[in-house]
């Protein structure tokens, strides 16, 4: 094969890579954005509470979130597309880290910023379709069918896996059994106790007995970690800035958006009169900037490193939710609410790319496989946390028996999102800042023993 036709070859494998990898992105996001305008007529079909819609959502994040790290220790040991392929059949757990990990592993690191990009737009395009999916499904035919969506994108994506995707793998070593045992109790633990807390009451023996068992499966956890063999999660990887800061930076961002996404799309409904449909077309300008910004911002970041665009998106996030949270009430004009989510949505646009090059691209390369797993963990347990805290405070202040009393308590959730928001933009700041410092560190904390990702057909 001639130079010329093995650079196009080369060019055309990773641009599977990142379309695949960007579709598989898509799907999961879709599965959480097309409940969100679902949620008002669960709640009135199913005469469910607020703790009960929390679980809507929750189920599903928290089950996502315990099998991620697993999921991504599976791919590294019996190759990342073979796991990946199966997870398009069976959950989601297996196809967020495995995508990401398939994506840095075709994408050299120089470019991974512009892949990120490409990335993060086609994720925001289901920020933009997902709300107006779910409100026509729910409207036109029946709530329930919105968890049948992802089939056929699933059923069409599988073949391309198993043709355009090169197979790879991570370090191969044994399973940390005892790693994914205590991960799982510490997640599951603290999730329950925080979603369980509004409505069994934080004092309560199942509550704080659940948040207790959650903690202390966290610290034995880390204990494990820091003296395994093979860790499922090695803590040397803490050391690097760009993964511990970036992990934090969007756990906050994800526990702000997806808790206003939650309380957002019934606001339209309860408090503004809107239908399922008419509230999911309304949600649109939230999906539109980051479409238009994500590819540029992972190109930008490439150049110029991650910290601007973190602490630069977190603080519009910020300024966009505060912004609705002090207009928000029964009477608001839909107008006065477009100025607000362009902002915050434009902060979700220049964030999501360089925080996901920031903890998957700072790894040695033989580690891609495990940040990927860290980082999909850190979105969904974010999730879970923000929909929790925004229902807490919501709960404590408002409620669903008119317009008026649910925004008495969405105003305060907003305001609780802003905080949250406002912690991301702290860890952004702890952002290497420049590219070469990250560079550096990754340099610094590569372990001696690993060789790096193998990539080929088979092993």
């Amino acid at each position: 094969m001639n130079t010329t036709s093995t650079q196009e070859a080369v060019t055309r494998a990773q641009r599977w890579a990142l379309a695949l990898a960007s579709v598989a992105s898509f799907m999961v996001v879709l599965d959480l954005l097309v409940v969100a305008t679902a949620l008002s007529t669960i709640r009135h079909d199913l005469g469910a509470s607020i703790g009960q819609l929390e679980w809507t959502i929750n189920a599903y994040t928290l089950a996502f979130a315990v099998l991620l790290m697993t999921a991504a220790a599976v791919g590294d040991r019996f190759g990342r597309r073979r796991v990946f392929v199966i997870g398009l059949g069976v959950g989601a757990a297996m196809v967020m880290p495995l995508a990401l990990a398939l994506l840095n592993a075709a994408v050299p690191p120089q470019r991974r910023g512009w892949a990120m990009g490409i990335f993060g737009a086609v994720t925001a395009l289901a920020v933009v379709v997902g709300p107006v999916l779910g409100g026509a499904i729910t409207q036109g035919i029946a709530w329930q069918w919105i968890f049948w969506l992802n089939v056929p994108i699933g059923l069409l994506t599988i073949p391309l896996a198993l043709r355009r995707l090169e197979e790879s793998y991570g370090p191969r070593a044994a399973l940390d059994l005892p790693g994914v045992a205590l991960g799982t109790a510490a997640a599951l633990g603290l999730v329950w106790g925080l979603v369980r807390g509004s409505s069994a009451g934080w004092a309560s023996p199942e509550v704080v007995g659940a948040l207790a068992a959650g903690a202390a499966a966290a610290v034995a956890f880390t204990g494990w970690e820091l003296r395994a063999r093979a860790p499922m999660l090695p803590m040397r990887l803490f050391a690097i800035r760009g993964f511990s800061a970036g992990n934090v930076a969007v756990f906050m961002m994800n526990a702000s958006v997806t808790g206003v996404v939650f309380f957002m799309a019934q606001f339209l409904q309860v408090g503004l009169g809107q239908d399922p449909l008419g509230a999911g077309l309304r949600l649109l300008p939230w999906g539109v900037a980051p479409l238009l910004i994500a590819p540029r911002a992972g190109r930008l970041a490439d150049r110029i490193g991650e910290r601007p665009l973190v602490v630069s998106g977190m603080l519009l996030l910020a300024a966009g939710f505060a912004w609705i949270g002090v207009i928000a009430g029964p009477g608001l004009a839909y107008p006065a609410m477009l100025a607000p989510m362009i902002i915050s949505s434009a902060g979700i646009g220049l964030a999501i790319p360089a925080v996901t090059r920031a903890v998957v691209g700072s790894v040695p390369s033989g580690d891609i496989g495990k940040a990927s797993g860290s980082f999909s963990m850190m979105r969904q347990l974010g999730s879970a946390f923000g929909v929790a805290i925004l229902a807490a405070v919501f709960a404590s202040a408002g409620g669903y028996t008119s317009a008026a009393a649910f925004s008495a308590g969405f105003a305060p959730a907003l305001a609780a999102a802003t905080g949250l928001a406002l912690a991301g933009t702290l860890a952004g700041l702890a952002l290497p800042g420049r590219p070469q410092d990250a560079q550096a560190e990754q340099a610094a904390t590569a372990h001696p023993a690993r060789t790096g990702d193998t990539v080929a057909a088979g092993r």
